[in-house]
Parts: C-alpha cells; sequence; structure tokens
C-alpha cells in the first residue's frame, strides 16, 4: 500500500465551512491528511462599531475585573481598538482563544483545562467567586449567553462588548457549481450553529439536499442536534471546535464515507 493511499481522509471531499478569510489552514490540513477540501463559508467577520465608544468601553473593561474572551475573533478585533492590558483576569473561552490572547502579549489567561467550551471555562476556580465584581464578556452578539447567565446568577455584574459581527457569506456560482458535483461522500466541518442556518438559507432545496447527503462533523452535541434538524442523517461529534478535534472527527467519519462509496 503506497503512502498515499494511507492517508486518512484519502479521496474524501471535506467542506470545510470556517468564516470568510479563515479556513484556508484548515484547507491545508485537509489536503495534507489526502483529503479535497471545498472552502464553503457560512458568516463573515466585521468590525463592530462605532470603533471610538467601543475602545472607550473596552478599555474600561479592561480596568475592571474580569474581562472574558469569546473566540480567537474576539481577540483579533478587540486588539485593532486597544492593548490588551490593564489591572483585570482575562480568561478565554477554549485553547484557541487563549492562545490568541497570548499572541497579543497576555501571559496570565484563565482558560478551561478540559471542556473548550463556555461551560469549561466556568468551572476554572478563578471565575468561582465572583459576587460583587465587574465581569465584561467580549465578542459578537447571538451567542448562547451561557457565560452572561451564569455569572449574573452568582452575582456578577456582567456587561457585553460586542466588538465585532457575524453576517451572512455571499455564496456565488463557484460555491453553487461545487456543490453540483457532491455525491453524498463528503464530510462537513461545524462548529456553530449560525454558519449552519446561514448555509441552509444560501442554497435552494436541491443544493441542500447534495450538502446533508454528506457526514457532519460537530464541534458539541448542540451543534448536532441542529445539524440533524437541518437534514443531516450522519453526524459524528467531534471532542471540541478545535482544529485538531475536527480534523480527528473527520477521520472518523471518512469510514462512512468509505462505506458508502
Amino acid at each position: 500500500m503506497s503512502a498515499i493511499s494511507r492517508q486518512p481522509l484519502c479521496g474524501v471531499r471535506v467542506l470545510v465551512t470556517r468564516p470568510v478569510g479563515q479556513g484556508r489552514a484548515l484547507a491545508r490540513q485537509v489536503r495534507a491528511l489526502g483529503g479535497e477540501p471545498l472552502l464553503l463559508p457560512g458568516v463573515a467577520l466585521r468590525a463592530a462599531g462605532p470603533q471610538a465608544s467601543l475602545r472607550v468601553e473596552l478599555e474600561s473593561a479592561l480596568d475592571g475585573d474580569v474581562v472574558l474572551f469569546t473566540s480567537p475573533a474576539a481577540v483579533r478585533f478587540a486588539a485593532r481598538l486597544a492593548p490588551l492590558d490593564g489591572r483585570a483576569r482575562i480568561g478565554a473561552v477554549g485553547r484557541a482563544t487563549a492562545d490568541a490572547l497570548r499572541r497579543h502579549g497576555v501571559e496570565d489567561v484563565i482558560a478551561p483545562a478540559d471542556r473548550q467550551d463556555s461551560e469549561g471555562l466556568l468551572a476554572h476556580p478563578a471565575l468561582a467567586a465572583v459576587r460583587g465584581r465587574a465581569v465584561t464578556v467580549v465578542g459578537a452578539p447571538g451567542g448562547r449567553g451561557v457565560l452572561q447567565k451564569r455569572l449574573r446568577g452568582c452575582g456578577a455584574r456582567v456587561a457585553d462588548v460586542h466588538v465585532y459581527r457575524r453576517v451572512p457569506a455571499r455564496l456565488d456560482r463557484r460555491h453553487r457549481q461545487a456543490v453540483d458535483g457532491l455525491r453524498g461522500c463528503h464530510v462537513v466541518l461545524l462548529s456553530s450553529t449560525q454558519t449552519l442556518r446561514h448555509l441552509q438559507a444560501a442554497f435552494d432545496d436541491a443544493h441542500w439536499q447534495r450538502v446533508v447527503a454528506g457526514v457532519a462533523v460537530v464541534s458539541s452535541e448542540r451543534v448536532g442536534a441542529a445539524a440533524r434538524r437541518a437534514g443531516f442523517a450522519r453526524v459524528v461529534r467531534a471532542a471540541s471546535a478545535l482544529t485538531s478535534a475536527l480534523l480527528a472527527g473527520a477521520e472518523r467519519a471518512a469510514g462512512e464515507v468509505a462505506s458508502v462509496q
């Protein structure tokens, strides 16, 4: 057996649904594993505004007690507004967000050890006693709100700073032609219910049926439930939304893809 045929994603079409401009690194890793990536972004990320007032809000938050970043994008857009320093303790939802903070000079990051989500961050000992403390969540509108609800329930004074927003990606004829070529022997990487909703809205029923004929690799039970409601009959749960976890899920899903080829 050749080295190429031993590649775990050999011959598998993998739909990468990261936001516009953020899927290329994942696509390269898919290709390195023998897969054929198709960039199919569900959302595009845009800076929220007005920038001047957001800068004031962010700088005030960084001088508060605790600031929690919900995603690497939240870190990136916030860093464009102001240096990420101050007296506040800084936390991250997930390892990728923590790594983004460190790249912007934040050395002491509150980050989950196990679960790479809001629940994992909330379990951190540093957030065990937040009553009366000023806690700011930095991200985009439209999230689950788990951090805010739980922290308010523990007596924290919670505020949001929305430094970016998600809008539907513009899919064109090239994307539709690529979907026309799908034959049910593909994997779709999904880490966001909002991405899933936008993708479904972007296609007519015939194209969407081609998409959902593949195997959905999802980052959580919540995304998995949404994928089933959207029409996916085959769903594989990844350990998290980390690239390594999604790729491991794709490798498991490749077995299901092979079974229908």
